[in-house]
């Protein structure tokens, strides 16, 4: 009897209590139903199967199901089993109902996603049946927390090939994306006393919030026309007092930038100025192969100056490469990891060349951080084995590099586009750092960007002005612009954005 219960068709919980059990079970079931619990279509166990289930005479369970059946709650139909009817659900007095979520825009160009629609659901599904079909049995086990050696083995490959990365599959951590990877790396530095990490003028709040919230302070670095200026680190703070303050988005630091000869001159005082930080930087985390969101790249003098800069004080570099795919005019910007492995920690993702929920992503690491680093992941691997296996099938058959390429030209249309949209009918606005990445920064007149953003709004268009992403202590003059992102709406909705987005520009 106990195999047979085991075995039997779909589980379900009731608790029948009455004064007989035909009437406690007919009540609960209602209750069930009448509730919600029990949503309209759920297929109901068999008679026999429940009755094995609660331990009672399957006429008893017969004769519930057919009081129900009259009454109208449950339906029977030969071959497809007893169901619960369709009807109107009557939530109980203590429900709470959940408050109705807000509208999706009819029209999203927010930054940082690529088209989920051209997600290559095909090839990916052949690539995941074969790594499944070679996959060994303690691939489905717990896992080393360094990540799968297929994924940790294809991706040194590919790295080195396409990025120029210098690893090898030991140096490679897996990790649930770049968040997750900054966590692990906020507590590495942490644990090894540092105190303050340097960070671009602009940036991503969670990710100044990540490494503040590993009690780390960030301090902000100066930025121009050559992208991220790193003098600061290479020639300290000018010997000027340590003022730090702290606000909401943690430390706050105002640079005093000399001129290019040392001494100070008149335009000097107009600049943005910060005082140091309290510590000088240990590490610095900055989008060098494309400025997130400026989309400039980084100076070849400026690289050679932060890798310096580490050699030297012993500090380290994070490179964040979250586009370094996609470029168009002009060709790609090699990772700085490539000038010093021992200096750089190389963070790349699968978010924007495939899909963020994915939720895959890789550190590259010098060799005296890989141990602390993986114990920090913790001791098994928090990472899906089998996406972690397609993914290496998915780069070692060739079907990456075909789909990069494809979606690079994809891209490149949409960008072509937005540009020939602009020229003709918003021609008083500029797009900048445009020959590379999924997204571009719009120039708009002095003192509009908040009202464009309202208009945007009104045209159920999301997009997000440049202040976003400008930290409060940022060693840059304000500048009125939108961050639009060409790669999150589906194809077929493309021209209906570039429409309501020109409607919304001065």
């Amino acid at each position: 009897m106990a195999e047979s219960w085991a075995t039997f068709g779909v589980d379900l919980h009731l608790e029948p209590a009455g004064p007989g059990l035909r009437r406690g079970l007919t009540d609960a079931l209602r209750d069930a139903v009448r509730t919600g619990r029990l949503a309209p279509g759920t297929r109901l166990p068999s008679s026999r199967a429940l009755a094995a289930d609660l331990g009672i005479a399957r006429n008893t369970v017969a004769d519930a199901y057919a009081d129900l059946v009259a009454e109208g709650w449950l339906t029977a139909r030969q071959g497809s089993g007893t169901r619960v009817a369709e009807r109107r659900v009557v939530p109980s007095a203590g429900t709470v109902r959940r408050p109705r979520e807000r509208g999706r825009p009819e029209y999203d160009l927010r930054p940082g996603w690529p088209d989920l629609a051209s997600f290559p659901r095909t090839e990916w599904l052949r690539a995941a049946r074969r790594a499944l079909a070679a996959a060994p049995n303690d691939a489905l086990g717990y896992g080393d927390p360094h990540g799968r050696p297929e994924l940790r083995t294809a991706l040194a490959g590919y790295l080195s090939r396409v990025r120029g990365v210098r690893a090898d599959p030991e140096r490679i951590l897996v990790c649930g994306g770049i968040s997750h990877g900054l966590r692990i790396l906020g507590a590495v530095l942490r644990a090894r006393g540092v105190s303050t990490v340097a960070v671009e003028s602009y940036g991503l709040r969670a990710h100044w919030d990540i490494l503040e919230g590993a009690g780390l302070h960030t301090a902000s670095l100066p930025y121009d026309e050559l992208g991220t200026d790193p003098r600061a680190l290479v020639h300290g703070w000018g010997g000027v007092p340590p003022t730090p303050h702290r606000g909401a988005g943690g430390v706050h630091m105002r640079l005093r930038r000399a001129g290019a000869t040392g001494h100070r001159s008149p335009a000097d005082d107009e600049r943005p100025t910060a005082a140091p930080p309290a510590e000088h930087p240990g590490a610095v985390l900055l989008t060098p192969a494309h400025q997130f969101p400026m989309g400039v790249p980084l100076h070849r003098d400026r690289r050679a100056a932060l890798v310096d800069w580490a050699r030297r004080a012993g500090g380290l570099v994070l490179e964040d490469d979250y586009d370094g795919e996609f470029r168009y005019d002009r060709q790609p910007v090699g990772a700085l990891q490539g000038l010093d492995p021992d200096r750089v920690v190389y963070l790349g993702t699968a978010s924007k060349s495939l899909a963020p929920g994915l939720r895959l992503a890789w550190l590259v690491l010098p060799p005296a951080l890989v141990e602390e680093a993986t114990a920090e992941k913790g001791g098994v691997d928090t990472c899906g084995a089998l996406d972690q296996l397609t993914l290496a099938e998915f780069l070692t058959s060739g079907a990456y590099d075909r789909h990069v390429r494809a979606a690079r030209l994809r891209y490149r249309r949409r960008r072509d586009a937005l540009v020939a949209a602009l020229a003709e009918r918003a021609p008083q606005v500029s797009a900048t750092g445009i020959a590379a990445g999924l997204h571009a920064v719009l120039r708009l007149p002095p003192g509009t960007e908040q009202s464009v953003v309202q208009a945007a709004h009104w045209q159920d268009l999301a997009v997000h002005g440049l202040t976003r992403y400008r930290r409060p202590d940022a060693l840059v003059e304000p500048l009125d612009a939108l961050v639009v992102g060409y790669g999150r709406p589906p194809d077929h909705g493309w021209s209906g954005a570039l429409d309501a987005l020109c409607a919304t520009l001065p």
